[in-house]
């Protein structure tokens, strides 16, 4: 698999290097200091694997994973444990790696990485079941029961690890899925994912300031790379 490796610490890329190439079926085509160096690198060149780390000046992990179209494989490498549940919200992360690293924990993660390349559809498969759409009908399935929930009526989908919260008009539902797979399911023209965590209902802001929006009674943080879009969106004056 050819890949790269995107950390601020010179020494840390060097780390992942070395393990990597202990590793035959690994080949290090480019380090990177910053996210934005290696968007530059994606824009012309295909990988199959991104080594990444979550902390980095001006421009996270994340935010670095929602400017990619169609991610390839990812191994998150932090010294921070606190984002592993998050992390799994994105189906293109295949892992997460807690510095320091050892060999025997980083064959495991490129086993992983392999894995899936071998059968990238068996995820889309196992989930496509928890959401159906039917015209303006969305069906979620709670305790093996499919509840019809009207479309327009959602105002926000959050995130909350293995699960989203879809909030509307006069319920909440907890359902066993991901951002990414219901976002699928709803019209482009209602719903925009403003942040990692969270998908909004455009037609039911309230208010904007600054970096977040106002739905309800629920302050909806933004993002940097998705409000350009919120602000296209608006019928601004």
């Amino acid at each position: 698999m050819n890949c790269i490796v995107i950390d601020d610490e010179a020494t840390a890329r060097m780390i992942i290097s070395q393990l990597c190439s202990n590793v035959p079926t690994l080949n290090v085509l480019d380090e990177f200091p910053n996210a934005m160096q290696a968007i530059k690198y994606l824009n012309q060149n295909e990988v199959d694997l991104i080594f990444l780390d979550i902390h980095m000046p001006d421009f996270t992990g994340f935010d670095f994973i929602e400017t990619l179209k169609n991610p390839p494989k990812i191994i998150l490498t932090t010294s921070d444990p606190n984002f592993a549940i998050q992390a799994f919200e994105y189906d293109c992360i295949v892992d997460y790696l807690v510095k320091p690293i050892i060999q025997e924990r980083f064959n495991k993660a490129i086993d992983k990485a392999e894995a899936k390349q071998k059968s990238p559809s068996l995820k889309e498969t196992n989930t496509e079941k928890v959401e159906t759409t039917s015209g303006n009908d969305l069906y979620v399935n709670i305790d093996r029961r499919l509840i019809k929930i009207d479309i327009p009526s959602i105002y926000l989908v959050e995130a909350k690890g293995d699960y989203i919260q879809v909030k509307t008009e006069t319920k909440n539902y907890t359902v066993h899925s991901t951002l990414k797979k219901i976002a699928e399911k709803l019209p482009d023209s209602l719903f925009l994912k403003v942040h990692r965590s969270y998908i909004i209902n455009t037609k039911k802001i309230i208010d904007i300031e600054d970096n977040s929006v106002l739905i309800k009674k629920d302050v909806i943080p933004v993002s940097r790379s998705n409000r350009p879009e919120l602000m296209k969106r608006l019928n601004l004056l």
